[in-house]
Protein backbone atom coordinates (compact mmCIF):
# COMPACT_ATOMS: atom_id res chain seq x y z
CA UNK A 1 0.00 0.00 0.00
CA UNK A 2 1.07 3.59 -0.65
CA UNK A 3 1.17 5.77 2.43
CA UNK A 4 0.34 9.45 2.93
CA UNK A 5 0.37 11.38 6.20
CA UNK A 6 -3.36 11.88 6.64
CA UNK A 7 -6.68 12.16 4.86
CA UNK A 8 -9.43 14.60 5.70
CA UNK A 9 -11.51 13.56 2.69
CA UNK A 10 -11.36 10.58 0.36
CA UNK A 11 -13.33 10.68 -2.89
CA UNK A 12 -13.81 7.29 -4.53
CA UNK A 13 -15.46 5.67 -7.55
CA UNK A 14 -14.25 8.42 -9.85
CA UNK A 15 -12.95 8.86 -13.34
CA UNK A 16 -10.12 11.34 -12.94
CA UNK A 17 -8.60 13.68 -15.52
CA UNK A 18 -5.36 14.63 -13.78
CA UNK A 19 -4.08 16.75 -16.71
CA UNK A 20 -0.58 15.47 -15.93
CA UNK A 21 -0.07 13.72 -19.25
CA UNK A 22 -1.54 13.09 -22.68
CA UNK A 23 -5.11 11.99 -23.09
CA UNK A 24 -6.18 14.22 -20.19
CA UNK A 25 -4.01 12.11 -17.84
CA UNK A 26 -7.00 9.86 -17.20
CA UNK A 27 -7.22 7.44 -14.30
CA UNK A 28 -10.15 5.08 -14.67
CA UNK A 29 -11.76 3.87 -11.44
CA UNK A 30 -9.72 6.30 -9.40
CA UNK A 31 -9.72 7.97 -6.01
CA UNK A 32 -8.33 11.19 -4.60
CA UNK A 33 -7.39 12.02 -1.01
CA UNK A 34 -7.34 15.54 0.44
CA UNK A 35 -5.49 16.75 3.52
CA UNK A 36 -6.20 20.31 4.53
CA UNK A 37 -6.07 22.51 1.42
CA UNK A 38 -3.95 20.12 -0.64
CA UNK A 39 -4.12 16.83 -2.45
CA UNK A 40 -2.53 14.09 -0.35
CA UNK A 41 -2.82 11.30 -2.90
CA UNK A 42 -4.39 10.49 -6.26
CA UNK A 43 -4.41 7.21 -8.14
CA UNK A 44 -6.26 3.98 -8.93
CA UNK A 45 -8.84 3.03 -6.34
CA UNK A 46 -7.15 -0.35 -5.92
CA UNK A 47 -4.12 1.47 -4.48
CA UNK A 48 -5.85 3.78 -1.98
CA UNK A 49 -3.52 4.39 1.01
CA UNK A 50 -4.13 2.24 4.05
CA UNK A 51 -5.13 5.15 6.26
CA UNK A 52 -8.52 6.10 7.64
CA UNK A 53 -10.09 9.30 6.32
CA UNK A 54 -12.24 11.66 8.38
CA UNK A 55 -14.76 11.51 5.54
CA UNK A 56 -15.01 9.10 2.64
CA UNK A 57 -17.62 9.23 -0.07
CA UNK A 58 -18.28 7.94 -3.54
CA UNK A 59 -18.78 10.31 -6.48
CA UNK A 60 -20.72 7.56 -8.26
CA UNK A 61 -18.60 7.34 -11.38
CA UNK A 62 -18.52 11.08 -12.06
CA UNK A 63 -15.49 12.83 -13.51
CA UNK A 64 -13.06 14.66 -11.23
CA UNK A 65 -10.81 17.28 -12.82
CA UNK A 66 -8.76 20.26 -11.72
CA UNK A 67 -11.02 23.26 -11.11
CA UNK A 68 -10.87 25.80 -13.93
CA UNK A 69 -8.75 28.96 -14.11
CA UNK A 70 -9.71 32.17 -15.95
CA UNK A 71 -6.33 33.83 -16.46
CA UNK A 72 -7.40 37.04 -18.26
CA UNK A 73 -10.41 39.13 -17.21
CA UNK A 74 -11.47 42.74 -16.71
CA UNK A 75 -14.24 41.92 -14.24
CA UNK A 76 -14.21 45.25 -12.37
CA UNK A 77 -15.87 47.98 -14.43
CA UNK A 78 -18.91 50.23 -14.66
CA UNK A 79 -21.14 51.21 -17.57
CA UNK A 80 -22.43 49.50 -20.69
CA UNK A 81 -21.10 49.43 -24.25
CA UNK A 82 -23.81 47.57 -26.10
CA UNK A 83 -24.28 50.68 -28.22
CA UNK A 84 -20.76 50.30 -29.55
CA UNK A 85 -21.54 46.73 -30.46
CA UNK A 86 -24.44 48.06 -32.47
CA UNK A 87 -22.10 50.55 -34.17
CA UNK A 88 -19.66 47.80 -35.08
CA UNK A 89 -22.49 45.72 -36.47
CA UNK A 90 -23.27 48.74 -38.63
CA UNK A 91 -19.76 48.86 -40.04
CA UNK A 92 -17.68 50.97 -37.63
CA UNK A 93 -14.32 49.49 -36.62
CA UNK A 94 -12.99 49.20 -33.08
CA UNK A 95 -10.27 51.71 -33.98
CA UNK A 96 -12.85 54.17 -35.36
CA UNK A 97 -14.86 54.03 -32.16
CA UNK A 98 -11.78 54.35 -29.95
CA UNK A 99 -10.43 57.35 -31.83
CA UNK A 100 -13.85 59.05 -31.54
CA UNK A 101 -13.64 58.84 -27.74
CA UNK A 102 -15.51 55.59 -27.29
CA UNK A 103 -14.11 52.17 -26.67
CA UNK A 104 -12.10 51.88 -23.48
CA UNK A 105 -12.59 55.57 -22.70
CA UNK A 106 -16.36 55.26 -22.33
CA UNK A 107 -15.81 52.61 -19.66
CA UNK A 108 -13.12 54.76 -18.07
CA UNK A 109 -15.56 57.64 -17.60
CA UNK A 110 -18.18 55.34 -16.04
CA UNK A 111 -15.67 53.59 -13.78
CA UNK A 112 -14.21 56.85 -12.51
CA UNK A 113 -17.71 57.94 -11.50
CA UNK A 114 -18.71 54.67 -9.85
CA UNK A 115 -18.24 54.06 -6.14
CA UNK A 116 -16.08 51.21 -4.89
CA UNK A 117 -19.20 49.54 -3.50
CA UNK A 118 -20.96 49.71 -6.86
CA UNK A 119 -17.95 48.25 -8.65
CA UNK A 120 -17.72 45.50 -6.05
CA UNK A 121 -21.40 44.57 -6.31
CA UNK A 122 -21.39 44.23 -10.09
CA UNK A 123 -18.10 42.31 -10.17
CA UNK A 124 -19.32 39.95 -7.45
CA UNK A 125 -22.15 38.81 -9.73
CA UNK A 126 -19.65 38.04 -12.47
CA UNK A 127 -17.31 36.11 -10.21
CA UNK A 128 -20.23 34.03 -8.93
CA UNK A 129 -21.16 33.22 -12.53
CA UNK A 130 -17.64 31.91 -13.12
CA UNK A 131 -17.72 29.86 -9.91
CA UNK A 132 -20.94 28.23 -11.06
CA UNK A 133 -19.00 26.86 -14.03
CA UNK A 134 -16.23 25.34 -11.92
CA UNK A 135 -13.76 28.25 -11.85
CA UNK A 136 -11.48 28.39 -8.80
CA UNK A 137 -8.93 31.04 -9.83
CA UNK A 138 -9.60 34.35 -11.57
CA UNK A 139 -7.26 37.09 -12.73
CA UNK A 140 -8.70 40.63 -12.57
CA UNK A 141 -7.05 43.60 -14.29
CA UNK A 142 -7.41 47.28 -13.60
CA UNK A 143 -7.19 49.61 -16.60
CA UNK A 144 -10.49 51.47 -16.59
CA UNK A 145 -9.23 54.22 -14.30
CA UNK A 146 -6.18 55.61 -16.09
CA UNK A 147 -5.49 57.85 -13.12
CA UNK A 148 -3.93 57.06 -9.78
CA UNK A 149 -7.11 57.29 -7.73
CA UNK A 150 -9.29 55.04 -9.90
CA UNK A 151 -6.61 52.49 -10.71
CA UNK A 152 -6.03 52.03 -6.98
CA UNK A 153 -9.80 51.87 -6.41
CA UNK A 154 -10.14 49.06 -8.95
CA UNK A 155 -7.29 47.04 -7.48
CA UNK A 156 -8.69 47.44 -3.96
CA UNK A 157 -12.08 46.23 -5.18
CA UNK A 158 -10.42 43.19 -6.76
CA UNK A 159 -8.60 42.42 -3.52
CA UNK A 160 -11.91 42.82 -1.65
CA UNK A 161 -13.48 40.27 -3.97
CA UNK A 162 -10.69 37.85 -3.18
CA UNK A 163 -11.39 38.26 0.53
CA UNK A 164 -15.15 37.77 0.06
CA UNK A 165 -15.23 34.59 -2.03
CA UNK A 166 -13.28 31.33 -1.75
CA UNK A 167 -12.01 31.79 -5.30
CA UNK A 168 -8.36 32.84 -5.64
CA UNK A 169 -8.24 36.33 -7.17
CA UNK A 170 -5.00 37.43 -8.83
CA UNK A 171 -4.76 41.17 -9.51
CA UNK A 172 -2.96 42.89 -12.38
CA UNK A 173 -2.17 46.58 -12.83
CA UNK A 174 -3.16 47.57 -16.38
CA UNK A 175 -2.82 51.33 -16.12
CA UNK A 176 -1.26 51.25 -19.60
CA UNK A 177 -4.55 50.17 -21.15
CA UNK A 178 -5.25 53.40 -23.02
CA UNK A 179 -4.00 56.98 -23.01
CA UNK A 180 -6.19 59.07 -20.67
CA UNK A 181 -7.63 62.33 -22.04
CA UNK A 182 -5.54 64.32 -19.57
CA UNK A 183 -2.41 63.07 -21.31
CA UNK A 184 -3.64 63.01 -24.91
CA UNK A 185 -0.74 65.22 -25.97
CA UNK A 186 1.82 63.80 -23.55
CA UNK A 187 1.79 60.01 -23.64
CA UNK A 188 5.33 59.81 -22.29
CA UNK A 189 4.22 61.95 -19.35
CA UNK A 190 1.54 59.39 -18.52
CA UNK A 191 4.11 56.59 -18.77
CA UNK A 192 6.28 58.53 -16.31
CA UNK A 193 3.33 58.84 -13.92
CA UNK A 194 2.79 55.08 -14.06
CA UNK A 195 6.46 54.35 -13.48
CA UNK A 196 7.28 56.93 -10.84
CA UNK A 197 4.03 57.43 -8.92
CA UNK A 198 1.46 54.70 -9.50
CA UNK A 199 3.67 51.61 -9.56
CA UNK A 200 5.48 52.42 -6.29
CA UNK A 201 2.15 53.03 -4.55
CA UNK A 202 0.71 49.78 -5.89
CA UNK A 203 3.74 47.85 -4.68
CA UNK A 204 3.68 49.55 -1.27
CA UNK A 205 0.03 48.56 -0.85
CA UNK A 206 0.55 45.04 -2.21
CA UNK A 207 -2.35 45.63 -4.56
CA UNK A 208 -1.08 43.85 -7.70
CA UNK A 209 0.46 40.50 -8.46
CA UNK A 210 1.61 41.50 -11.97
CA UNK A 211 1.77 44.39 -14.45
CA UNK A 212 0.17 44.39 -17.91
CA UNK A 213 0.15 46.83 -20.83
CA UNK A 214 -1.60 47.22 -24.19
CA UNK A 215 1.02 47.38 -26.93
CA UNK A 216 -0.89 48.64 -29.96
CA UNK A 217 -1.08 51.62 -32.34
CA UNK A 218 -4.14 52.98 -30.49
CA UNK A 219 -2.46 52.58 -27.09
CA UNK A 220 1.27 52.34 -26.25
CA UNK A 221 4.28 51.63 -28.42
CA UNK A 222 7.01 49.13 -27.64
CA UNK A 223 9.37 51.73 -26.21
CA UNK A 224 6.76 53.02 -23.76
CA UNK A 225 5.84 49.51 -22.67
CA UNK A 226 9.52 48.71 -22.20
CA UNK A 227 9.82 51.62 -19.75
CA UNK A 228 6.86 50.34 -17.72
CA UNK A 229 8.09 46.76 -17.73
CA UNK A 230 11.60 47.77 -16.70
CA UNK A 231 10.18 49.66 -13.74
CA UNK A 232 7.92 46.74 -12.84
CA UNK A 233 10.91 44.41 -12.78
CA UNK A 234 12.84 46.87 -10.59
CA UNK A 235 9.95 46.72 -8.12
CA UNK A 236 9.76 42.93 -8.23
CA UNK A 237 6.56 42.45 -10.23
CA UNK A 238 6.22 39.99 -13.14
CA UNK A 239 4.73 41.24 -16.40
CA UNK A 240 2.30 40.15 -19.08
CA UNK A 241 1.24 41.84 -22.30
CA UNK A 242 -1.75 42.50 -24.56
CA UNK A 243 0.23 41.70 -27.70
CA UNK A 244 -0.39 41.90 -31.44
CA UNK A 245 -4.18 41.97 -31.22
CA UNK A 246 -4.89 44.43 -34.06
CA UNK A 247 -1.48 44.62 -35.75
CA UNK A 248 2.05 43.25 -35.50
CA UNK A 249 3.59 45.77 -33.12
CA UNK A 250 6.36 43.46 -31.98
CA UNK A 251 4.39 42.61 -28.86
CA UNK A 252 5.25 38.92 -28.72
CA UNK A 253 8.97 39.62 -29.02
CA UNK A 254 8.72 42.31 -26.36
CA UNK A 255 6.88 39.99 -23.99
CA UNK A 256 9.51 37.32 -24.52
CA UNK A 257 12.37 39.77 -23.97
CA UNK A 258 11.01 40.52 -20.50
CA UNK A 259 10.26 36.87 -19.69
CA UNK A 260 6.57 37.73 -19.44
CA UNK A 261 4.22 35.29 -17.77
CA UNK A 262 1.97 35.54 -20.81
CA UNK A 263 1.42 37.21 -24.16
CA UNK A 264 -2.29 37.61 -24.80
CA UNK A 265 -4.37 37.83 -28.02
CA UNK A 266 -1.56 37.27 -30.61
CA UNK A 267 -3.76 37.40 -33.72
CA UNK A 268 -1.08 39.28 -35.66
CA UNK A 269 1.97 37.61 -34.16
CA UNK A 270 4.18 36.29 -36.98
CA UNK A 271 5.23 32.67 -36.79
CA UNK A 272 8.88 33.72 -36.50
CA UNK A 273 8.15 35.53 -33.23
CA UNK A 274 6.66 32.40 -31.70
CA UNK A 275 10.13 30.94 -31.26
CA UNK A 276 10.98 33.75 -28.84
CA UNK A 277 7.94 32.89 -26.73
CA UNK A 278 9.10 29.28 -26.56
CA UNK A 279 12.59 30.34 -25.48
CA UNK A 280 11.28 32.62 -22.72
CA UNK A 281 8.69 30.19 -21.38
CA UNK A 282 5.94 32.74 -21.97
CA UNK A 283 2.41 31.33 -22.19
CA UNK A 284 0.21 32.25 -25.17
CA UNK A 285 -3.24 33.26 -23.89
CA UNK A 286 -5.89 33.09 -26.59
CA UNK A 287 -9.05 35.18 -26.22
CA UNK A 288 -11.72 34.00 -28.66
CA UNK A 289 -14.43 36.18 -27.13
CA UNK A 290 -12.72 39.35 -28.37
CA UNK A 291 -11.98 37.69 -31.71
CA UNK A 292 -15.67 36.94 -32.24
CA UNK A 293 -16.99 40.22 -30.88
CA UNK A 294 -14.70 42.32 -33.06
CA UNK A 295 -15.39 40.20 -36.13
CA UNK A 296 -11.72 39.41 -36.63
CA UNK A 297 -10.68 36.98 -39.33
CA UNK A 298 -6.95 36.56 -38.70
CA UNK A 299 -6.34 33.76 -36.24
CA UNK A 300 -3.43 33.48 -33.79
CA UNK A 301 -0.56 31.31 -35.10
CA UNK A 302 -1.78 28.15 -33.40
CA UNK A 303 0.20 25.78 -35.62
CA UNK A 304 3.43 27.62 -34.82
CA UNK A 305 2.60 27.66 -31.11
CA UNK A 306 2.08 23.91 -31.19
CA UNK A 307 5.22 23.26 -33.23
CA UNK A 308 7.36 25.27 -30.81
CA UNK A 309 5.82 23.81 -27.68
CA UNK A 310 4.43 27.11 -26.40
CA UNK A 311 1.77 26.48 -23.72
CA UNK A 312 -1.64 27.67 -24.90
CA UNK A 313 -4.11 29.05 -22.37
CA UNK A 314 -7.71 30.12 -23.02
CA UNK A 315 -9.54 32.86 -21.11
CA UNK A 316 -12.77 34.83 -21.23
CA UNK A 317 -11.26 38.34 -21.46
CA UNK A 318 -14.56 39.32 -19.81
CA UNK A 319 -15.03 43.04 -20.41
CA UNK A 320 -17.86 45.36 -21.44
CA UNK A 321 -16.51 46.33 -24.85
CA UNK A 322 -14.72 43.63 -26.77
CA UNK A 323 -15.57 40.41 -24.92
CA UNK A 324 -18.89 40.57 -23.06
CA UNK A 325 -18.55 36.93 -22.07
CA UNK A 326 -18.59 35.77 -18.48
CA UNK A 327 -18.40 32.05 -19.23
CA UNK A 328 -15.18 30.09 -19.44
CA UNK A 329 -17.16 27.23 -20.99
CA UNK A 330 -18.18 29.58 -23.81
CA UNK A 331 -14.57 30.64 -24.27
CA UNK A 332 -13.55 26.98 -24.62
CA UNK A 333 -16.30 26.34 -27.13
CA UNK A 334 -15.27 29.39 -29.17
CA UNK A 335 -11.57 28.50 -29.00
CA UNK A 336 -12.32 25.08 -30.44
CA UNK A 337 -14.38 26.47 -33.30
CA UNK A 338 -12.65 29.78 -34.05
CA UNK A 339 -9.02 28.81 -33.40
CA UNK A 340 -9.40 25.07 -34.11
CA UNK A 341 -7.99 23.96 -30.80
CA UNK A 342 -8.71 20.39 -29.85
CA UNK A 343 -11.01 19.80 -26.84
CA UNK A 344 -8.00 18.56 -24.89
CA UNK A 345 -6.05 21.72 -25.75
CA UNK A 346 -9.03 23.78 -24.60
CA UNK A 347 -9.19 21.93 -21.30
CA UNK A 348 -5.45 22.23 -20.77
CA UNK A 349 -5.85 25.90 -21.62
CA UNK A 350 -8.14 26.51 -18.65
CA UNK A 351 -6.22 24.32 -16.20
CA UNK A 352 -2.46 23.81 -16.19
CA UNK A 353 -1.58 26.26 -18.99
CA UNK A 354 -3.75 28.92 -17.33
CA UNK A 355 -2.01 28.27 -14.01
CA UNK A 356 1.35 28.76 -15.71
CA UNK A 357 0.11 32.02 -17.24
CA UNK A 358 -0.52 33.30 -13.71
CA UNK A 359 2.71 31.95 -12.26
CA UNK A 360 0.80 29.54 -9.99
CA UNK A 361 2.54 26.14 -10.07
CA UNK A 362 0.48 24.86 -7.14
CA UNK A 363 -2.67 24.24 -9.21
CA UNK A 364 -4.00 23.27 -12.62
CA UNK A 365 -3.31 19.53 -12.31
CA UNK A 366 -4.32 16.80 -9.87
CA UNK A 367 -1.21 15.50 -8.16
CA UNK A 368 0.13 15.05 -4.65
CA UNK A 369 0.95 18.39 -3.05
CA UNK A 370 -1.17 20.47 -5.43
CA UNK A 371 -3.90 22.71 -4.11
CA UNK A 372 -7.18 20.84 -3.76
CA UNK A 373 -9.15 22.98 -6.20
CA UNK A 374 -11.29 20.22 -7.66
CA UNK A 375 -14.34 20.11 -9.92
CA UNK A 376 -16.74 17.16 -10.06
CA UNK A 377 -18.80 16.95 -13.23
CA UNK A 378 -21.95 15.42 -14.63
CA UNK A 379 -20.64 14.69 -18.11
CA UNK A 380 -19.50 11.64 -20.03
CA UNK A 381 -16.05 13.07 -20.81
CA UNK A 382 -14.11 16.34 -20.26
CA UNK A 383 -14.17 17.04 -24.00
CA UNK A 384 -17.83 17.99 -23.58
CA UNK A 385 -16.87 21.38 -22.09
CA UNK A 386 -15.56 22.44 -25.51
CA UNK A 387 -18.52 20.81 -27.26
CA UNK A 388 -21.66 21.91 -25.45
CA UNK A 389 -22.65 25.56 -25.19
CA UNK A 390 -24.84 26.81 -22.36
CA UNK A 391 -25.43 23.45 -20.67
CA UNK A 392 -24.50 23.34 -16.95
CA UNK A 393 -22.39 20.32 -16.07
CA UNK A 394 -20.87 21.12 -12.67
CA UNK A 395 -21.92 18.78 -9.86
CA UNK A 396 -19.60 20.04 -7.11
CA UNK A 397 -16.73 22.47 -6.64
CA UNK A 398 -14.11 22.11 -3.93
CA UNK A 399 -11.81 25.05 -3.31
CA UNK A 400 -8.86 24.35 -1.07
CA UNK A 401 -10.53 21.07 -0.17
CA UNK A 402 -13.78 22.68 0.94
CA UNK A 403 -17.09 22.20 -0.88
CA UNK A 404 -18.45 25.52 -2.19
CA UNK A 405 -20.99 24.40 -4.80
CA UNK A 406 -22.95 21.16 -5.02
Amino acid sequence: MLICDAMDLLLTDARIATMTGPGYGVIEDGAIAIEGENIAWVGPQSEVPDLAADESRSVDGRWITPALIDCHTHLVFAGDRSGEFEQRQGGASYEDIARAGGGIMSTVHATREASADALYASALERIHALMAEGVATVEIKSGYGLDIETELKMLKVARRLGDAVPVTVCTTLLAAHAVPPEFADDVDGYVDLICNELLPEVVAGRLADAVDAYCESIAFDAGQVESIFSRAHELGLPVKLHADQLSDGGGARLAAAFGALSADHLEYTPAAAVETLAESGTVAVLLPGAFVTLGETRRPPVAALRANGVPIAVATDCNPGTSPICSLHAAMMLAARQFRLTPEECFAGVTHAAAQALGLPDRGTLAKGKRADIAIWDFAHPRELAYWFGTPRLAELLLGGQTTAR
